[in-house]
């Protein structure tokens, strides 16, 4: 009797031989989360007719046809991109992603399909991880080609899967090449977990955290300009995408962010322009930057000042009323 087991032990995924990338070891580690292919057995070859005779191929074979589950973006002509947003070309990890992600995440975290939960983790997860994994073997730069970078990082996860292959003065076969494929497997698989985990369980629950403070603004201050939190979150891309999402205009967006920090003890934070800038939408006071304690209390007039950074991003008081008081007066 053919039973899901049974299938499971037959089924076989196979990829290129020879050197491997980060793009097909991710790939293979997603799918073998599936239900249909967990356990199942990979091959590395160039054989046509192996390759023809796999259950399911990844970044070989010169065919994109999910229908018949191949999964190659080498081929003249291919131009699949995650969605509309995108422009970058998928890879093998972004393929198999595209089709199997929320699938893979459901199961990671055990979730239903019909969570509302997945398809913003799905989203999220390949903006901020898979689409690094598109571009790099696709071979797009991160910044325009005429910028010499100040430092090199070899660090990234490309490059670490890159190092176990065999050296250049190494011996290298079949079985060695296998050896390090799955230590690859196991590496890109293992940060791609932890990634969806840290995703679900605790830059998604942040969301609802933001959205309320963004809707009880006004409870906070009348000028809805200060947002205050009772414990810190990661806050400043679901306050950017909230924004968007309820059209609030320039001239309505928080520019203060009050929260405790891990010594019980006020932050105030200036909202950046955007997520990734260190550019403030208003900074706190130039007059405050830099000084600190007794001599900042002197010069604000606030009791319980700590610190404002010398860049006026950030600064700290030793109460919320503290806290509260330096965000209207840099207000003003």
């Amino acid at each position: 009797m053919l039973t899901l087991k049974n299938l499971r032990r037959m089924a076989t995924i196979a990829t290129h031989s020879g050197t491997f990338h980060a793009d097909e070891t991710l790939a293979v580690f997603m799918l073998q989360t599936t239900a249909q292919f967990r356990g199942a057995a990979i091959t590395r070859t160039r054989d046509e007719a192996v390759i023809n005779a796999a259950n399911v191929v990844v970044d070989v074979g010169g065919i994109y046809d999910p229908a018949n589950l191949r999964f190659d973006h080498h081929q003249r002509g291919f131009t699949e991109t995650f969605d509309d947003k995108h422009d970058i070309k998928l890879s093998s990890a972004g393929l198999v992603y595209k089709h199997f992600g929320r699938q893979v995440i459901g199961n990671l975290l055990e979730w239903e399909d019909s969570d509302p939960r997945l398809e913003l983790v799905y989203q999220k997860i390949y903006d901020d991880f898979i689409e690094g994994f598109d571009g790099v073997d696709n071979g797009v730069s991160q910044y325009p080609a005429d910028l010499r970078p100040k430092y090199r990082d070899g660090t990234s996860i490309s490059s670490r899967v890159a190092k176990l292959n065999p050296w250049w003065n190494q011996e290298s076969n079949d079985a060695i090449l296998l050896e390090g494929f799955l230590k690859a497997v196991a590496l890109t698989g293992t940060e791609f977990t932890e990634r969806v985990r840290y995703t679900a369980l605790a830059w998604l629950p942040a969301r609802q955290i933001v959205e309320d403070g963004l809707k009880n603004r006004l409870n906070v201050h009348p000028s809805g300009k200060i947002i205050a939190f009772d414990s810190f979150c990661p806050w400043k891309e679901h306050l950017h995408r909230l924004e968007a999402e309820h059209a609030i205009t320039e001239a309505q967006s928080p520019l203060y962010i009050l929260y405790p920090d891990e010594s019980k003890k006020w932050r105030i934070q200036a909202v950046p322009q955007s997520p990734e800038s260190f550019v403030s939408r208003k900074a706190l006071p130039e007059v405050w930057r830099g000084i600190r304690d007794a001599a900042l209390s002197e010069l604000s007039g606030i009791e319980g000042c700590i610190f404002v950074h010398a860049s006026g991003f950030i600064g700290g008081n030793a109460t919320r009323e503290g806290a509260y008081a330096m965000a209207v007066k840099s207000l003003e």
